[in-house]
């Protein structure tokens, strides 16, 4: 009886292994952006982003002159 297989079977089975796969990931990106230690490092990450900017924005302006 557990060797066949049908159409319903494949279709629970699927769904199953989608639910898991959501599951698994959500808790995994929720971990990655709620993660005290990220939270801690967010001003420094912050800085880094208005250094990266202005750089940017003097390169620009060197290339337009």
């Amino acid at each position: 009886m557990f060797t066949t297989t049908n159409q319903n079977t494949i279709v629970i089975r699927n769904y199953i292994i989608l639910a898991a796969t959501i599951m698994f990931a959500s808790m995994g990106l929720t971990d990655t952006f709620l993660s005290p230690t990220r939270a801690g490092q967010q001003n420094r990450l912050d800085s880094y982003g208005q250094v990266i900017s202005a750089g940017m924005v003097a390169y620009g302006q060197q290339l337009g002159r």
